[in-house]
């Protein structure tokens, strides 16, 4: 039962209905939770945990709570960090194809109100925290983080920097490009991108992602599965432009994640000082032996590509069969030598398989053990968001349960390192969210 506290007022939310209530939890004691901690296999028994002020503040045998604290008991559930999904957009989830170029084709307003429903879904699926790789998640975050929405919190990227014909210029083959005198496509209009060309235009959209706020610059590096007019080989920016990216990038204290599959884009990318490579599916030993010298970051997907649906078209299909064929070498490869691996899902353009994010656990389960993947989507994604340093608007270690860490946590009934399985059901298995010190669900 949780114990009001009359203090600061916050919006507690059913579904997509809010209510303003004066209600906050100050400090909340579980006990009786058998504790993954995101780092250890081991399941930690006997240990309460304490959090007040958004923290974890002890664990002990035994804790004695304040008048006021909300006492959960645990009853046995399994407690984990809260889940991260490291690649993730808000505002692209429930946008169908449809839509883009309709009568109905989203304006940055409409984008925004996508993202802001989305982060409340996530949230309830378990994920407390997302980099989202892109979009207009900028609003959700800021509302999420000032209680007037349910949501994650939000490392955003902000516009994806991307160059003419590459991945995030969505226009179609006969566009005119803006030197030209063409207008913005799709992408750019609803904030996924900005196309810019040429060392000078690079420098002042990254620097101006920054000065709006991103924790994290986010490229295209190679073609992609999702645009028509990119192939899959296809370098984009010169070696040039992707220094200058970096260079602004770790001026402000943060990094570069890039969007690239094949060895020569992605050893391109890491040579010019790029931390982590979202995708790679058709990286090679070479390259691959480079990254985990380098401590650079592999953020691949699972789950999307076991869905290629023919609507797709024959070119994208074509890119997208070739890219799937790729996951087990490539992570054959990245175990063998010990590269970083982040849990993500880049599930995009339609509410029905956003909703299966969770999926990703049981998709993952051909290549990895279930302590493998739980720990990929606790502890090691957390060390890839605080890569942002300075710029991360959220300091402090998180994915893990321990004193001092940032108090995201789940109470789960099963234990996902016996049937990682579980997890594919949040509403039915995930019992308890707590995000920041709040309750978020509470169905013991």
């Amino acid at each position: 039962m949780i114990k009001p506290v009359v203090g600061l007022s916050i919006l507690i939310c059913a579904g997509l209905n809010c209510a303003q209530a004066n209600e906050v939890q100050e400090s909340i004691l579980i006990k009786n939770a058998i504790i993954f901690d995101g780092v250890n296999e081991k399941l930690l028994e006997g240990q309460q945990v304490y959090i007040e002020g958004g923290i974890i503040t002890k664990m002990a045998k035994t804790i004695s709570p304040s008048a006021t604290t909300t006492v959960i008991d645990a009853k046995g559930k399994v407690m984990t960090p809260g889940l991260i999904d490291a690649h993730y957009h808000l505002a692209l989830c429930s946008t169908p194809m449809g839509d883009i170029a309709g009568p109905y084709a989203p304006d940055l307003d409409y984008s925004g109100i996508l993202a802001a429903q989305e982060a409340e879904r996530v949230l309830l699926r378990g994920f407390t925290s997302i980099r989202d790789l892109g979009g207009a998640a900028w609003g959700a975050k800021v509302a999420a983080d000032r209680g007037l929405i349910k949501g994650p919190r939000v490392w955003t990227s902000l516009r994806t920097i991307s160059q003419t014909g590459g991945h995030g210029d969505a226009s179609p083959r006969f566009a005119v490009p803006r030197e030209f005198g063409g207008g913005e496509n799709w992408a750019e209009r609803i904030h996924y991108s900005r196309i810019v060309n040429g060392k000078q235009d690079v420098l002042a959209a990254v620097r101006d992602n920054l000065k709006k706020g991103a924790s994290q610059i986010k490229i295209h590096a190679g073609g992609g599965v999702g645009t028509e007019h990119d192939p899959i080989d296809g370098l984009q920016f010169t070696q040039e432009e992707l220094r200058a990216i970096v260079e602004v990038a770790e001026n402000y204290g943060t990094y570069v994640a890039a969007h690239v599959y094949t060895p020569k884009g992605i050893e391109a990318a890491i040579n010019a000082g790029v931390k982590s490579i979202e995708h790679g599916n058709l990286v090679d030993e070479k390259v691959i032996k480079l990254m985990a010298k380098k401590d650079v970051w592999l953020s691949p997907q699972t789950h999307i590509f076991s869905q290629l649906p023919p609507s797709l078209g024959e070119k994208r299909l074509a890119k997208g069969l070739m890219v799937q064929k790729g996951l087990d070498t490539m992570f054959e490869m990245a175990k063998k030598h010990d590269v970083n691996i982040a849990f993500g899902t880049d599930i995009i353009l339609s509410g029905k398989t956003c909703a299966e994010q969770n999926q990703e656990f049981v998709a993952r389960t051909e290549w990895f053990t279930p302590f493998e993947i739980l720990k990929q989507a606790t502890s090691l994604s957390g060390e890839l968001l605080q890569l942002s340093g300075p710029r991360s608007p959220y300091p402090g270690t998180i994915g893990i349960i321990e004193t001092g860490a940032l108090a995201d946590v789940l109470l789960i009934d099963g234990n996902p390192l016996e049937d990682i399985s579980i997890l594919a059901d949040a509403n039915k298995n995930i019992d308890v969210i707590i995000k920041a010190g709040q309750i978020v669900k509470h169905q013991l």
